[in-house]
């Protein structure tokens, strides 16, 4: 039995506009997960849109934000934690898995599709940062998710492969961190407990690189700080990223069928990774037609975090209304 958090612990104001409650679902593993339903007032069948993300936050931060954000434009809206974090269940905790995380969000649809207060046949997702490529896993998977907005998006298993701006793209380089990730699998099984990784650097280095402030700058300050937050505490399990070295989650990407919308900041570290996969997703793909890239100008990775100044909460809107038939 979970426990949920019944008052409000958002790093965000909260709308007087629409109504909160918390909820659960489980999902096919058997793990509860717990979720921030954001429900537009009055009556009838909603739109619905499932939302998750960071990689390493809690529906708390960003992805509570998105969500109330699109409740107050009339969709129906859950912000998730993922299996293994925050208020969600699974042990052992704070660990990723590519496989577990893109079955939350179809999960969620499971969700949602039950409610007698949202049509089944308009349900649409949001992933944030890493969860926005587990977001375009799902929908490559998931026939029921009609729209997908994919946000400062990360493909957690290049980076994990690749190293970033694929810099230890090359098998001596990956057969390092494997080993040296094997070496910590024996040493958490002789502990009888798993290592954590450490989330966002602090204190910050004079010469960390500029994501890592901006990183930095979100997580570990009021802006953005959660106590349930990996990245704005200890971090993932070490051995988290083995399993996204060997299994990509955007393999079949040029097969969804479905609408989706990438969005990044023009200046963002993270942006080729958007840009790629909008490539990769349209080469040779009879459904490109209904793909979009919107490159925002000047943005950094952050800055689709959590600035109403910023986010293009207007076009998402319009994207799920389109595809939604809203």
């Amino acid at each position: 039995m979970l426990k949920l958090t019944e008052e409000w612990d958002k790093v965000f104001p909260k709308s007087e506009r629409v109504e909160h409650e918390k909820v659960t679902f489980h999902n096919r593993y058997g793990i509860t997960l717990a979720a921030d339903l954001y429900r537009p007032k009055g009556e009838g069948k909603f739109p619905a849109i499932a939302v998750c993300g960071p990689f390493g936050a809690v529906k708390e931060q960003s992805s509570g934000l998105y969500a109330q954000q699109m409740a107050e434009r009339g969709f129906l809206t859950i912000a998730f934690d993922p299996s293994f974090t925050g208020e969600s269940g699974g042990e052992p905790r704070y660990v990723a898995s590519p496989d577990i995380n893109t079955e939350d969000f179809s999960a969620a649809v499971d969700y949602l599709s039950c409610r007698e207060d949202v049509d089944p046949e308009k349900i649409g997702i949001i992933g944030i940062c890493g969860w926005g490529g587990m977001a375009l896993n799902a929908a490559a998977m998931d026939t029921r998710i009609k729209a997908t907005v994919a946000s400062t998006m990360y493909d957690m298993s290049r980076v994990n492969a690749n190293g970033y701006f694929d810099a230890a793209d090359s098998e001596p380089a990956r057969y390092q961190t494997k080993e040296a990730l094997n070496r910590q699998r024996t040493l958490d099984y002789k502990n009888g407990s798993y290592a954590l990784a450490g989330g966002v650097v602090d204190p910050l280095p004079d010469d960390a690189p500029f994501f890592v402030k901006d990183y930095y700058d979100y997580y570990k300050t009021k802006r953005g700080y959660h106590v349930r937050s990996l990245n704005s505490n200890l971090g993932w399990n070490k051995t988290s990223s083995l399993s996204f070295m060997n299994m990509p989650i955007l393999r079949y990407s040029n097969e969804i069928r479905s609408a989706v919308l990438l969005i990044h900041g023009e200046k963002a570290h993270s942006c080729y990774f958007s840009k790629d996969a909008y490539a990769a997703m349209c080469k040779d793909s009879p459904y490109r037609q209904n793909k979009s890239l919107l490159l925002i100008p000047g943005a950094v990775h952050t800055d689709l975090y959590d600035r109403l100044d910023v986010i293009p909460f207007s076009r998402i809107e319009a994207f799920m209304r389109e595809y939604l038939k809203a």
